[in-house]
This record gives structure tokens, C-alpha cells and sequence, in this order.
């Protein structure tokens, strides 16, 4: 029997996580496990604000995170996937002597998890000037601009969600000596509770940050930005964090996605085109608790990685399809290193009106994030599991498939925190 091929693209949270898992809890003489990643450290994508202002991060080899797993690591990059023929097309980074300059890889199961990049929202001049910190080259560029700045020289910060938050205060706090702005679409944090948004009025004002709120900006000049009403803030620098756009290789392929690129999935995870393909993380558009779509972040991608590897497990070892019921807890913002919010929500992430502030607040996200990265390394959350033999369907090939037909779906799909994702 030949041994079944599990291909998982990308080793952000998502993906390093679901091969992990997948290793953990299938016999490797039974399955093949590689992970295709463009580099060769694993990224702690939730840090890039602090990178961006000079903090070091420590340096996380995947190979180290994944030794002794049986999880074989590809570096390169994805050019394309063809789904009817079960095969992923990469170029091998590395330079002279990484293998041949272009490699087709046959896959049984693919689990895609590309993840997602800045998104400029066409406005125009945003790519040619401002800055990005959803990747660590976008981080370091940000970071060596920052530090050519001149005491009083004005930085903007486009965009008041998460992202936007944790980049001003992380900033304002690393440079009082900026003038440090942030542009805001809506009120400043007005999707929080009362307690929430006069906790994170006081920091910003403690920090000297200028807030345009209600303010929309329609062009990114190389030292200002323009406003709709044709107003005019001096930007020396700009960071734009308006929201994610996917990677694009999706749309190129003949899965089902949304008009944004996102792969529809089912309750499991699996494409509803194409079922031995697989997508976790912010590639997927998979609708959580109150049927609405879950947002793009690692605390609903980890999640949902978790599910899908059980669900993937289950279907090849003949076992019983995991019942999880998957929720949201909390959304965590880090307002600097020695302040931070914890808001608590709904099941579908909505805020409640408790909510965790301060030192204690900023001390919980700074687990969070050291969790999410010892959660890479250790998937299955610490706790001993048996490797099961691989009894799926076999092809008169004598390769190892999982059933064609999509199962029903086992219970929600990812969402944000613990949730109750089966180990």
C-alpha cells in the first residue's frame, strides 16, 4: 500500500499547526506529511507591530518546531494548484542547488493555508507609500524607515480595528517623540463595550495620539494623506492597515470561492467543490456561531485547524467525525507593553460589557501570543495521543483515498479562543 499524501501549504499558525497535528495523529508508515513555506523560520505574525518598532523577536526554526515529527519540510514558493489533477506547482527557494527550478508535487489530500497579505483597497498612492506590517519583510521596511525618522516628524496610521489599535499605541509608546496619528473609518473603537472604548480613549490620549475619527482616506501621498473631504495629514510616514486581502492563487483554480477569493467550506473545513482539498485560516470562508462568517485572524484559524486535522484523521482511520463546537471568547489588543484590553464577546463576536484593562490586560495577550506559538510546536495542546493506522478506501492503484463524498458537516467551524476543539 502506498502511503496516503498530505500536502499543507503554508506554515503560518494555521498550517504549521494542522500538519503538526496531522503528524500526531497518523502512522507515519502510513502518510506522507509535507509542509511548502516560502521561508524557513516560522512568523509570529501577531508580533509584527512590535517588530516593526525595533523589538527583537526570537528566531523560531521550523525544522527545530517540527523535528522528530515526521513532518517533512519543502521550502518554496507556491505558483499554482491544480485541483483536478491533484498537484501543486512550487519553486524551490534556496538559490544554487535547491533542486530543479520549477517541481510539480501529487498530492491525496491538500490542506490550504496561504493565508492572506496587506490589502491597499485600490486607494490610490497606498502601495507606492505606505507601509504594511501583515509580513515580516513589510514589518523590517516599516521598522528601518521608523528609526530614519527625525524627532516631531508625523506617522499615520490608517485604520481603527485591531491591527490599526496594537500599530499607533505600539509606536506613540516606542516614539513619544513622534506625532503620531490614527485615521479611523468609524468612531474610535466603537465595536467595544463602554467600558472597552474609555479604556482605550485613555491610553491613546496618555500616549499624545491625534485621532481622526469618521474620516476616510482616499490617497496615500509621499508625505501626506488626503482625506474625502480633501483635507490634507502630514504623513511622513504612513501605515495602512484597513484589512486582509488572500492570496490570489485560489482564484486561479477551480475551487469554489467568494468574490473576494476566499474557498468556501463546509463545517469541516473541506471545500464544498473540491473534497480532498482542505482550508484553514483566513483563505477560508467558513461560517461560524449566529451563521455569520468568521473574521480573519489567528484566533479563528487556529481553531479551525485543529478541527480540520481531526476531521481529516478521522476519515482516513475510519474513526468517528469530531463534534466540535467551536466559539468565540475574547478579542485581545495589546495598546503598547504595558497596556492592553481584553474585550469579552459573544459566541459571534460581539461585545459584551466586561472587559479585562491595564497591566493585567496587557500581561494576558502577552500569553495569548506565547501560547499561540508554543501551540505550533505542540498541537495537540501537550496531551499524549495514539498514531492510528490509515483504513480509508483504497484505489485500485493501492493508494490510500478518502471517501469522495462530503460527510456532513462536524459541528461549527473555527472560531476565535479554545473553544471546545477536541484534542
Amino acid at each position: 500500500m502506498q502511503q496516503h499524501r498530505i500536502i499543507v501549504l503554508g506554515a503560518g499558525y494555521t498550517g504549521a499547526v494542522a500538519a503538526g497535528r496531522l503528524a500526531r495523529r497518523l502512522h507515519r508508515d502510513d502518510v506522507a506529511i509535507t509542509l511548502v513555506n516560502a521561508e524557513p523560520d516560522f512568523v509570529e505574525r501577531v508580533r509584527m507591530h512590535q517588530l516593526a518598532v525595533g523589538q527583537d523577536l526570537r528566531t523560531r526554526p521550523l525544522r527545530e518546531m517540527l523535528a522528530g515529527t515526521g513532518v517533512g519540510l519543502k521550502l518554496a514558493t507556491v505558483t499554482g494548484v491544480d485541483v483536478e489533477g491533484r498537484t501543486v506547482t512550487v519553486e524551490p527557494n534556496g538559490g544554487a542547488g535547491a533542486g530543479p527550478a520549477v517541481e510539480h508535487l501529487p498530492y491525496d489530500t491538500l490542506v490550504y493555508a496561504l493565508g492572506s497579505g496587506w490589502d491597499d483597497q485600490g486607494v490610490p498612492g497606498a502601495a507606492e507609500h505606505a507601509h504594511q506590517i501583515a509580513s515580516r519583510p513589510g514589518a523590517l521596511r516599516l521598522r528601518e524607515r521608523l528609526a530614519a525618522l527625525d524627532a516631531g516628524q508625523p506617522v499615520v496610521v490608517v485604520g481603527g480595528g485591531l491591527t490599526g489599535l496594537e500599530a499607533v499605541t505600539e509606536i506613540a509608546e516606542a516614539r513619544p517623540d513622534l506625532a503620531v496619528a490614527l485615521v479611523a473609518r468609524g468612531g474610535l473603537g466603537d465595536w467595544l463595550s463602554e467600558k472597552g472604548r474609555g479604556h482605550l480613549r485613555k491610553v491613546v490620549d496618555g500616549l499624545g495620539v491625534t485621532v481622526h475619527e469618521q474620516t476616510v482616506v482616499t490617497r496615500v501621498g509621499a508625505d501626506r494623506v488626503t482625506t474625502e473631504d480633501g483635507r490634507g495629514i502630514p504623513a511622513a510616514v504612513t501605515v495602512w492597515t484597513t484589512g486582509f486581502a488572500v492570496h490570489p492563487l485560489a482564484r486561479a483554480t477551480a475551487l469554489e470561492t467568494t468574490g473576494g477569493g476566499r474557498i468556501v467550506v463546509d463545517g469541516s473545513m473541506r471545500s464544498v467543490s473540491h473534497p480532498d482539498v482542505y482550508v484553514v485560516g483566513d483563505a477560508a470562508m467558513a461560517m461560524g456561531p449566529g451563521d455569520k462568517p468568521l473574521r480573519m485572524s489567528c484566533a479563528s484559524g487556529t481553531p479551525a485547524a485543529w478541527h480540520a486535522a481531526d476531521v481529516i484523521a478521522a476519515r482516513l482511520t475510519g474513526g468517528k467525525l469530531p463534534d466540535s463546537k467551536i466559539r468565540y471568547y475574547n478579542q485581545c489588543v495589546s495598546l503598547g507593553r504595558s497596556e492592553g484590553l481584553i474585550q469579552y464577546v459573544t459566541a459571534d463576536d460581539r461585545s459584551v460589557g466586561a472587559a479585562l484593562t491595564g497591566r493585567l490586560a496587557a500581561f494576558y495577550k502577552e500569553l495569548v501570543c506565547r501560547g499561540a506559538a508554543w501551540g505550533v510546536a505542540h498541537p495537540t495542546l501537550g496531551v499524549p495521543v495514539r498514531r492510528r493506522r490509515v483504513v480509508a478506501e483504497r484505489t485500485g492503484t493501492g493508494r490510500v483515498t478518502e471517501p469522495a463524498e462530503p460527510a456532513e458537516p462536524a459541528g461549527s467551524a473555527g472560531a476565535a479562543g479554545a473553544g471546545g476543539a477536541q484534542v
